[in-house]
């Protein structure tokens, strides 16, 4: 124990959650420690929601406890300190158990997006520090600040993207129980310069085409492949013939076939993209910021990943994510307006004061979990909030000044260094502050006026009892959920 704030926290969660022996595995995103677990059913929850540092759970195919940005990774090492013993007696029994609660509990096509999401959630950090040299990059050059700096910052912005397929393809055969390397191997053909000499219906192949979209579909046929001979070659040809033909077939396969189609489909992924903005972009953009905090709250947001690195890795940027981001902007606005009606209740503002700045940066899981869904109207304010953020973003997409980021990972706030436009840095980032200014608006004009029900807005303007409005709304909300 190394007596820091999240070795106590990891100290507290444990017995919570059923001790070390309960515990089958252990890994973390941006905000939240997600947790497989042998028998839910020894689950304090209620003493979980009680530990001052847990700012929401989520029952998932995972038991995602929500920490927070930092916080999360943090806890996750002190965490997987504290249940090491014992851990490898228990992985195969807990993979076997997680196994078939996916199968019970999940849908064929959401259990798939969330595996998908599985592949590309470990590449958001090297995306995001790209992302950000790359930017640091593109502002060196248009001020013509520090030239013989410049080459150096965009190649090690360039290079990791170069690449990306050979690492969509090694967790690709990771996550569907295949071998990473093969996997990569077999994905690294997308990306290697000689394929400009191979012809497929009498054009070469370019480097990268395809991209993240073959490399997935590619290390996905090599894990069949490879399960394929295992099962079928002896075990004395096992260590030759196995890995000659994972490559092999998958490989031809990927050069003839996938890296053909999948091309195909990025260059409609951009189309359609580019299309949806600069066409219907006011509508596109209000559909989008109201529903990206139900995503997050379900924890789908995930699966939209492979389109935000599609349109990079295409483009150069992702137009999605900024009008995405505007439903965190929603979320701060109607947590604002909460703090405000509810002035009597310590522990709603205590929440909220201690969750807004990751709110600010993006972050909305804290704020979710800890005030909005609680509390049942203002989460659906908030998406209202967003959804106007949404659409004065996409309104000017449609007048020809589009907003993209160069790299996924961060939002609110924080993505102001990775924005790009047609319009020039400064009209993009006004765009995009003029965004997060009317989700704020919105957000807090509409949680203010109507996001709360008779009672908790009776007792919050007679100043009753610290709790008393918070509670009406809850039961509102819990009525609601049932």
């Amino acid at each position: 124990m190394t007596g820091t704030p999240h070795a106590a926290t990891a100290a507290a969660l444990l017995p919570l959650i059923g001790g070390p022996a309960n515990v089958t595995s252990v890994a973390h995103c941006m905000t939240r420690l997600r947790l497989g677990l042998a028998d839910r059913s020894l689950v304090d929850e209620p003493g979980l929601r009680a530990v001052p540092a847990v700012l929401g759970v989520v029952d998932d195919d995972t038991y995602q406890i929500v920490l927070g940005p930092g916080t999360a990774a943090r806890v996750a090492a002190e965490f997987e300190t504290l249940v090491r013993p014992g851990a490898a007696e228990l992985a195969a029994r807990g993979a076997e158990l997680r196994e078939t609660r996916r199968r019970r509990n999940a849908t064929p096509g959401r259990l798939l997006l969330r595996r998908v999401a599985n592949v590309f959630v470990p590449l958001i950090p090297a995306l995001v520090g790209c992302g950000v040299i790359a930017g640091a990059a593109g502002l060196c050059q248009n001020l013509r600040l520090l030239p013989s700096l410049t080459p150096a910052l965009a190649a090690l912005s360039s290079g990791f993207m170069a690449l990306i397929a050979v690492f969509v393809g090694h967790n690709t055969a990771k996550e569907f129980g295949g071998t990473p390397v093969l996997g990569g191997a077999v994905a690294a053909v997308v990306v290697y310069p000689g394929v400009a000499k191979v012809t497929v219906f009498g054009e070469p192949l370019s480097p990268g085409q395809g991209g993240v979209l073959g490399a997935l579909a590619a290390a996905l046929l090599a894990t069949y492949v490879e399960k394929w001979c295992r099962t079928r070659v002896p075990a004395t040809l096992d260590v030759l013939v196995t890995p000659t033909l994972t490559v092999l077939v998958p490989g031809l396969l990927t050069l003839y076939v996938l890296m053909y189609a999948a091309g195909a489909a990025a260059t409609a992924i951009g189309t359609a993209a580019t299309w949806l903005l600069s066409t219907t972009g006011a509508f596109a953009g209000l559909v989008l910021g109201g529903l990206f905090l139900p995503l997050v709250m379900l924890g789908l947001h995930q699966a939209l990943i492979p389109l935000h690195t599609t349109l990079i890795e295409q483009q150069g940027s992702t137009v999605l994510l900024p009008v995405l981001a505007m439903a965190g902007a929603g979320q701060v606005g109607a947590a604002l307006a909460v703090y405000v009606r509810l002035r009597h209740d310590a522990s709603i503002r205590s929440t909220i004061r201690s969750a807004l700045p990751a709110g600010l940066l993006g972050v909305g899981e804290p704020l979710i979990y800890g005030v909005s869904l609680p509390l049942g109207r203002p989460f659906l304010t908030a998406c209202a909030g967003g959804a106007a953020g949404g659409a004065f973003v996409g309104c000017f997409a449609m007048l020809g000044d589009e907003v993209g980021a160069t790299a996924i990972g961060p939002s609110g706030w924080a993505l102001f260094p990775l924005l790009t436009g047609t319009g020039g840095l400064p009209l993009t980032a006004a765009i995009y502050a003029g965004g997060l200014l009317t989700g704020y608006l919105v957000g807090f004009a509409a949680t203010y006026f109507f996001g709360f029900g008779r009672a908790a807005a009776a007792g919050a303007a007679a100043g009753a009892a610290p709790e008393a409005g918070a509670a009406a709304e809850k039961g509102w909300y819990s009525r609601r959920a049932g």
